[in-house]
């Protein structure tokens, strides 16, 4: 099987070096920037680079988008005569709501999208901090639509387990955005909330201990793709942040009224929620 992974970033990075591991002899690559497709091709994990796509994309069996979110239909419009016949396309796009419906819709008929999102990452960009060690063990969404065959899906799902994905599911695109506004977008928020928030110009590194660096670690953003996520899943992550805030202020009460007793129901329902989390 021929495969073309389009943006060699972090993550489309991390699927290269993931399918080398895996034994795929024939995996190429596009991307905006050649330097990048020159350190893929120096480690190995891709057989040919482009700059463009024209130049392999009627060629290839599976092509992995691993671009931002608002350039996914872009690509599909641009190409959508130009894909080998029977070809299969997957992304790893983190919101899926803001196109997919128009997706499945301009798709040729002998086309087939599933649509997936790695739930694996990291802070940094770009292919110098790609890595699949981030894959082992995580999990992996497949955002179903009624166009689907099963037989792609299941070749979506065991290149999954292939690159080191454990848990697998598939889920709706609505469910999917819901779901992910709760668990990636809002600690997101959190992260950049607590570290803007603390004050100027003081020695914070020297007080920090485990809690304070795992919570800020994903502060350090990648302000042009985050800032897409953001607004391309407004209403569910407004939601979300709606409900954060409510918890909150539960708290700041029971610290203004000085509610010992309250504190520790909101402790123990939080253990118990916690312990139950990965059951």
């Amino acid at each position: 099987m021929k495969i073309l992974i389009v943006g060699l970033g972090v993550i489309g990075g991390g699927y290269a070096m993931a399918l080398k591991e895996a034994g795929y002899k024939e995996v190429y690559g596009v991307d905006k920037n050649a330097d990048t497709l020159d350190k893929a091709k120096k480690l190995g994990i891709i057989k040919e680079g482009f700059i463009n796509a024209d130049e392999i994309i009627s060629k290839v069996d599976l092509i992995v988008l691993a671009i931002y979110p608002n350039l996914v239909k872009k690509f599909i419009i641009r190409n959508k005569n130009k894909f080998k016949k029977n070809a299969l396309i997957t992304d790893v796009t983190g919101i899926k709501e803001l196109f997919i419906h128009d997706i499945t819709e301009i798709l040729p008929e002998n086309i087939d999208f599933v649509f997936a999102h790695p739930m694996a990452g990291r802070e940094k960009k770009g292919i110098d901090y790609a890595t699949n060690k981030v894959f082992e063990g995580a999990n992996f969404l497949i955002i179903e639509n009624n166009k689907n065959k099963e037989e792609n899906l299941k070749l979506i799902e065991g290149l999954a387990y292939e690159m080191g994905f454990k848990h697998i599911r598939r889920t709706t695109p609505k469910f999917h955005d819901e779901m992910i506004a709760f668990t990636s977008q809002l600690p997101h928020v959190l992260a950049v909330a607590l570290i803007n928030s603390d004050l100027e110009n003081r020695n914070t590194g020297k007080f920090i201990g485990d809690s304070y660096r795992d919570l800020t670690r994903i502060a350090n953003m990648n302000e042009d793709l985050w800032s897409l996520l953001f607004l391309g899943n407004k209403e569910n992550l407004l939601t979300v942040i709606n409900n954060f805030e409510q918890e909150v202020n539960k708290i700041k009460k029971c610290i203004e009224d000085e509610d010992k007793s309250g504190l520790e129901e909101l402790f123990i329902r939080s253990t118990k929620r916690r312990e139950r989390l990965c059951k």
